[in-house]
């Protein structure tokens, strides 16, 4: 099937499962743009590319999906920074696809243009910038792959201009395969039995539970622990919830 890149990048995002983007076009995406309007795929418009980002973190924390936003090349994507930065120390899963310059161009300083890989490489779990229409399926499932597993996070997509209008045989991957990452954590009940255990042997124990006990979904098990052993709990603020406020 010959989709052109911007055609591919709403493809992949059917084939995640995406109900709803968050953004603010510009110029390096308006040929994404012309695409979300024929499809009329689901997008909220916001008044400034902070709030989409920041919306679609709000999105994944609610829903428990991975949010996506979309803006375009240099001050439209640096716009979302914070956001991003936010999504990364909180470990939310974002997917944010922002439009670069045109591969002619890149590393010209041309209009527009910001290194967004280089200055969001601290603040994201991973980031790509795609400059061959081609590598966008294999790119687009990896990204949704990384920013879902293990540890969640922000994963940003800089898709090159020519890229959107360049037409290629579309076809989505089924699986990914990456060297040195293995997203899906199991954990071990041993681990736990020694965490009990030093809970027992200590004299004044305090438990201190952050975000990734709501994240892995270990509320109830943290519950049960702390209620038969009537050991005190404080929370960080993104651990908020993990054991009731009611809680003596």
């Amino acid at each position: 099937m010959k989709l052109t890149g911007a055609q591919a990048v709403l493809a992949c995002l059917k084939h995640e499962g995406v109900d709803v983007v968050f953004g603010y076009p510009g110029g390096a995406v308006l040929s994404l743009y012309d695409e979300v309007y024929k499809e009329k795929f689901p997008h909220i418009l916001t008044g400034h590319e902070q709030g989409a980002v920041h919306a679609a973190d709000g999105y994944a924390r609610a829903t428990g999906k991975p949010g996506v936003c979309f803006a375009t090349s240099g001050p439209g994507v640096c716009n979302m920074v914070t956001g991003i930065a936010t999504a990364n120390m909180d470990s939310i899963p974002l997917v944010i696809i922002s439009g670069q310059v045109a591969t002619t161009l890149i590393g010209r300083d041309s209009f527009q243009e910001a290194d967004i890989s280089g200055i969001t490489t601290p603040i994201t779990k991973h980031n790509y910038l795609v400059k061959d229409e081609k590598e966008l399926p294999r790119v687009l499932k990896e990204a949704f792959y990384i920013a879902t597993t293990g540890r969640p996070g922000p994963v940003l997509v800089d898709i090159a201009k020519n890229v959107f209008d360049t037409t290629f045989d579309f076809s989505y991957p089924s699986t990914v395969q990456l060297r040195g990452y293995h997203g899906n954590i199991t954990g071990k009940e041993d681990d736990l039995d020694r965490a009990v255990a030093a809970i027992e042997a200590a004299e004044k124990p305090v438990i201190l539970t952050g975000g990734g006990i709501i994240l892995a979904d270990m509320a109830p098990t943290l519950q049960h622990i702390v209620t038969n052993m009537h050991v005190p709990v404080v929370t960080t603020l993104m651990g908020k919830g993990a054991v009731p406020d009611t809680y003596d």
